[in-house]
């Protein structure tokens, strides 16, 4: 049994579920949160399954544990990720990464020196149709690919009180646009497991919604990848209207999309592969089926069962499984890396930057002190804007009214109820 910690009883409440569900192979044995709120609930919900509650991670790293669950803020994992390895304790990364590449050197080399187990929580490569179509291109349904099309667009203006406390300092209000990109490209780079060499960034445009959020960063962002095979991947993510989870790829002989969220047809997807490698057909195989699995627990799981996925392979991993899906920390950063450097493409009028592979350790001394990012606690003097025409002003008069709307959501239990409710199994 793996004895596993969670930072973050918010986020961590998935993850903590899992292990509630996984029939002996793991255990919660440790949490820690700063908020004693939702530390009390953890607490009330808890009570008799021995689990020890912390509310500062001096303490919480000291407990016996085997690993650690890194819900925490998302800007803020890389440093406690090190802190873990470096007391030899497996690690799980909820999304992001790092937040600079500074970061993400450190966090590889501490990896390779700690020879433990760090995994990336990238769900949306283990919804399911991102995990049938690795499966299938694996197999080589669709030949090689060479184009690739993800979606992640999400409107949280009506939860933006919620998740942001009315805080104006929070790190979603402080991300540039194209900084969470992982839930758009991530699937593409898992399904292709192919390394990416080059970023052309985009961002959208300020609106009225942003200001409304109190966020400084543009709209949304686009990222136009380009694979070490010379196919290309376009990546979208952030705050259109109408909320869109979508992904496609073209290969040499076919190609696989999965369905729109607003198709009215739930977890769907579209295979058209010619029959014989190599050959064209005017009549191709098609199908089209729902590629779920429900066994009476993963579809308990929030994001199409992918919470339950992620931990297990992880799970699977420490027991000593070699070939569970796990994501290593050099993917992880094939899948960030993009939305970081991306940003600096915006800022340098759309010129592409190169993104470096830091498996190899010749090119990691480029990076090793570059702080360069929009948190002034990591950034120092490398400090970028959130917006590439610079930080707009924004009235305290939006925080007042974020906050008092995140007060009435807290008093009556919307916060809480939303996380306790992610993969809510019997026990």
């Amino acid at each position: 049994m793996v004895k596993i910690g969670v930072l973050g009883g918010y986020r961590g409440t998935s993850m903590i579920n899992y292990c509630l569900a996984s029939n002996g192979k793991a255990q919660v044995v440790a949490i820690c949160d700063n908020n004693p709120e939702v530390l009390e609930r953890q607490k009330e919900r808890h009570k008799n399954d021995n689990i020890t509650f912390y509310d500062d991670f001096e303490n919480f790293i000291n407990h016996d544990m085997d690993a650690v669950v890194l819900a925490n803020y998302a800007n803020e994992h890389a440093p406690f990720a090190i802190r873990c390895l470096e007391r030899g304790m497996h690690v799980f990364s909820e999304v992001l990464p790092c937040q600079a590449m500074s970061e993400a050197v450190a966090l590889v080399e501490a990896v390779e020196k700690s020879g433990k187990i760090y995994a990336y929580g990238e769900n949306y490569c283990f919804m399911p149709a991102p995990r049938e179509m690795r499966r299938l291109y694996r197999e080589g349904k669709i030949g090689e690919i060479e184009y690739g099309e993800g979606e992640y667009v999400h409107n949280c203006e009506p939860i933006w009180a919620s998740i942001t406390y009315g805080e104006r300092d929070h790190w979603r209000n402080k991300m540039f646009a194209t900084f969470y990109c992982t839930h758009s490209l991530g699937p593409l780079i898992h399904i292709s497991g192919l390394r990416p060499v080059s970023v052309v960034g985009f961002e959208g445009t300020k609106n009225e919604r942003r200001v409304r959020c109190g966020t400084l960063s543009g709209q949304f962002g686009i990222e136009m990848v380009t694979l070490e095979n010379g196919a290309i991947l376009k990546s979208i993510h952030g705050d259109l209207y109408r909320n869109s989870i979508w992904y496609s790829v073209y290969g040499s002989k076919g190609r696989m999309e999965s369905a729109r969220e607003d198709a009215g047809v739930g977890e769907m997807l579209y295979v058209n592969a010619d029959r014989y490698s190599g050959e064209y057909s005017d009549h191709p195989d098609f199908s089209a089926y729902d590629p779920s699995v429900r066994n009476g627990v993963i579809e308990y799981f929030g994001h199409g069962g992918s919470d339950f996925y992620i931990m297990d392979e992880f799970v699977d991993k420490i027991s000593g499984k070699e070939d569970a899906d796990t994501i290593d920390v050099y993917e992880a950063l094939d899948m960030f890396l993009p939305g970081l450097l991306g940003y600096r493409s915006v800022l340098n009028g759309g010129a592409p930057v190169e993104i470096p592979d830091l498996r190899d350790k010749t090119v990691r001394e480029k990076y090793r002190h570059d702080t360069a990012c929009t948190d002034p606690k990591v950034a120092g003097d490398q400090l970028l804007p959130c917006l590439s025409k610079g930080n707009p002003d924004i009235p305290d008069s939006v925080f007042d009214e974020l906050k008092a709307k995140w007060e009435i959501e807290k008093n009556g239990g919307v916060y809480m109820k939303a996380a306790m409710s992610q993969g809510e199994v019997k026990k």
